[in-house]
């Protein structure tokens, strides 16, 4: 459950931020994934592919930076780092 609510709010970050600049659709999403997220890069991608379907990030290229510092007070976490839109 941990990693479905992880992305229903990365999804609804990522959609608020693309229409807060345009609107346009999302074309890459470059990610941070804490120590403590449960993801792999792969993993990560797979669940952003299915969070994202029907939605304005459907089919983003998708970076990450793995962190490995299980101490880091958000290594539970996966930060957005940069979004990309079609508007720039």
């Amino acid at each position: 459950m941990h990693e479905a609510k992880l992305m229903r709010d990365l999804m609804a970050h990522i959609t608020a931020s693309a229409e807060q600049n345009g609107g346009g659709r999302v074309t890459g999403v470059h990610v941070w994934l804490g120590a403590l997220s449960h993801f792999t890069p792969a993993h990560f991608v797979e669940h952003f592919e299915d969070a994202s379907a029907g939605t304005a990030a459907e089919g983003a290229a998708v970076t990450s930076e793995v962190s490995t510092d299980a101490r880091d007070p958000d290594a539970l976490w996966v930060r957005v780092l940069s979004i990309t839109t079609e508007s720039g």
